[in-house]
């Protein structure tokens, strides 16, 4: 390790920094690429089209890319291929106007451009893991990242209209792909050999996806996931549409952006200080039931600027859900599997949700409207939040979900498996140490 406290730290820093730089493509592709293709004259049919073909490529593409960084044992070069990939596609996109050219290159783009998020949350566990430091002290640069082009790029698309928001993501990608060069790997904890406690869940014999998703209890987490993730894919795919509707300046959009991101800091923060005094699913539960509520007010609102109080919800909805959902992610997959377990947690979250929610989701918007389109998103929430809830009492009145009914308390919330050697427990990763930040 290099002698001096710069030196000790350059590896945190150089992925605060690039991650505070990726986020800004996140904010282009995710909220104001839909505007680019209202501005070419795309329907909002043809949008959900072009949002759900992201979700189905990227379903092939986080799996593949995540399971070549666990062979391969790097994420620096995998990420540094995604964004030479997302370069090319973004110069041809630059250059097309009809349907078929832009359903084509964003395919591509897509392709190269869902597993970075993934790939360098993985980058980002290990190295708090190898410092004994938060890992939410580095991802919170990301959300930072999200907040400034939130509202940058709002006020520059304005002046220049959404016609110009492939050329910026392109100038973000390029200064992304500089920042790649100072990052550094974490060399890999090998596969452990380890000695079953008699309360631990039972593992699944097998490698790679099998041995993660044979699991009862992660396919029921999952499930929830999923359900939970077609809500939020709705609403992330059509606010800025919704927000257009209601008369909204881009600069208008560009503060709901930000009321989102800046809102989930401090609940970042707050849950690695004291999450751990919670258990996962009724926090996880608790994060469905305000999303919940986000969406109810989304479908009664009529006021851009009543939507921008409302998008501060994403504190207590997204904020809550993305740090326990990781917290539980990080007790069940070992180390050496971490990059693949990010990437199905991607898929189901961001993946096979977006998919839905694009194609179906662009269809009820466009067919019954926006209040219609929130209230489902609101009904997917709470369905999510039963399916938590029903696991968490399950397990605290010791009810198995698995066929044959009642069986031995198995409170895994609260058990962690056991660590590989040299690993940072679970509680410790969520725990901030402010010498990092």
């Amino acid at each position: 390790m290099e002698s001096g406290r710069g030196g000790q730290y350059s590896d945190q820093n150089w992925l605060r920094s690039f991650m505070f730089t990726v986020f800004g493509t996140s904010v282009l592709a995710v909220s104001y690429f839909p505007l680019f293709y209202s501005h070419l004259g795309f329907s909002s049919t043809q949008i959900g089209m072009l949002y759900a073909v992201g979700p189905l490529i990227s379903i092939l593409s986080n799996l593949f890319w995540s399971m070549m960084s666990d062979r391969l044992g790097t994420v620096k070069r995998i990420m540094a291929i995604l964004l030479a990939g997302q370069l090319v596609s973004s110069l041809l996109l630059s250059r097309s106007s009809s349907f078929s050219e832009v359903m084509l290159i964003i395919s591509f783009f897509y392709f190269f451009y869902y597993p970075i998020f993934p790939l360098s949350d993985t980058m980002a566990i290990k190295i708090a893991e190898r410092h004994k430091r938060s890992f939410i002290s580095i991802r919170v640069f990301g959300s930072l990242g999200y907040s400034f082009f939130a509202l940058t790029i709002g006020y520059v698309l304005r002046a220049l209209t959404p016609s110009w928001s492939v050329t910026l993501c392109i100038i973000i990608i390029v200064t992304a792909l500089l920042l790649s060069i100072g990052l550094k790997d974490v060399p890999r904890t090998p596969a452990p050999k380890r000695t079953k406690p008699a309360n631990s869940v039972p593992k699944a014999k097998g490698g790679g996806i099998t041995e993660i998703l044979l699991q009862k209890e992660v396919l029921w987490f999952f499930a929830c996931v999923f359900v939970l993730a077609i809500g939020h894919r709705m609403n992330e795919a059509f606010l800025t549409i919704s927000l257009k509707e209601m008369q909204a300046g881009d600069e208008v959009i560009g503060w709901a952006l930000l009321a989102s991101a800046l809102s989930e800091i401090p609940v970042f923060f707050a849950l690695s200080k004291y999450g751990e005094r919670f258990k996962e699913l009724p926090l996880l539960a608790f994060a469905a039931l305000m999303y919940g509520l986000r969406f109810l007010f989304m479908s009664l609102s009529n006021e851009p600027l009543t939507v921008v109080f409302i998008q501060a919800l994403h504190s207590i909805s997204f904020g809550i859900f993305y740090v326990t959902a990781v917290r539980y992610i990080t007790r069940i997959i070992p180390d050496h599997l971490r990059a693949t377990g990010m990437a199905i947690f991607t898929v189901v979250w961001s993946s096979a949700s977006g998919l839905l929610s694009g194609t179906f989701g662009g269809m009820i918007y466009e067919d019954a409207g926006r209040v219609v389109f929130y209230i489902t998103a609101a009904l997917c929430s709470l369905l999510a939040f039963i399916g938590f809830l029903a696991k968490h009492l399950a397990d605290i009145g010791g009810i198995s979900l698995r066929p044959g009914g009642r069986n031995k308390r198995r409170d895994t919330d609260s058990v962690p498996l056991p660590e590989p050697a040299g690993q940072v427990p679970a509680a410790e990763l969520a725990a901030p140490n402010e010498a990092a930040l």
